[in-house]
């Protein structure tokens, strides 16, 4: 069984979604974990129900991270994981974006884990370990008209992991991104699954869950060897 014991880790998003699903499944593995998230009421039930510690943040505020970072420190001395697994999207093409929106979705899912990886690298520099794992999509790998600046974020993200995978790598800092297909979340809501899912080779539609386990596995040990990689989860949907 893959454990993270006196682990510390952070994990954005984690009110909802695959962010919940791994701060139950670290939990679970021995980990420490502090629920990073706008949602306070959300996030703060999350923390209660798998002992964890919640944390305010908002991943566009340098400030912000800084403050979730030193809060981490000083209650556990350490941070091992970091999960930048929070992320938004706005259905718009290219010509239908307004600029508004689009800066939106640069702030929160390219400049948010910038930030993080950023505010984290000089704690996990002095360790000399840590993991971090960001969440790309597989818009990250083909054309996303449908969700033209979403897209845009999740290329630029595969490629932010791999620099910091490079700099950080001396270091003993592994960073990985995670690029999953269609997750039942709130992202999908409304939408036809059942046409989705016959698009899916593996018959199904993922479920939080899903990511939440391959991040547990870049969070722990047994992955000490990846780093700069994209691990796709889409049900074999781009086979």
């Amino acid at each position: 069984m893959i454990r993270l014991d006196r682990k510390v880790a952070v994990i954005t998003g984690g009110a909802h979604g695959h962010g919940a699903a791994a701060t139950r499944l670290f939990s679970e593995a021995g980990a420490k974990v502090v629920v990073a998230d706008l949602d306070r009421s959300e996030g703060e039930a999350v923390a209660m129900r798998t002992g964890a510690r919640f944390a305010y943040l908002d991943v566009t505020s340098a400030d912000n991270w800084q403050q979730v970072v030193d809060l981490t420190v000083d209650e556990f001395a350490r941070i091992d994981v970091l999960y930048n697994s929070a992320g938004v999207i706005a259905w718009h093409t290219m010509t239908e974006t307004p600029l508004d929106v689009w800066e939106r979705i640069i702030a929160v899912n390219q400049t948010g884990p910038f930030l993080g990886m950023r505010a984290v690298a000089p704690v996990m520099k002095r360790q000399r370990s840590g993991s971090i794992i960001n969440t790309s999509s597989v818009g990250g790998l083909g054309g996303s008209s449908p969700c033209y600046a979403y897209g845009a974020t999740k290329w630029a993200l595969r490629g932010m992991t791999r620099g910091a995978a490079q700099e950080l790598g001396p270091f003993n800092v592994r960073v990985n991104a995670i690029l999953p297909g269609t997750i039942r979340s709130r992202m999908i809501e409304g939408m036809d699954l059942a046409a989705m899912t016959e698009r899916i080779p593996l018959g199904r539609v993922g479920d939080p869950e899903d990511v939440a386990k391959l991040a547990l596995w870049l969070a722990s040990d047994e992955s000490s060897y990846a780093s700069g990689a994209d691990f796709l989860l889409d049900g074999a949907a781009r086979a």
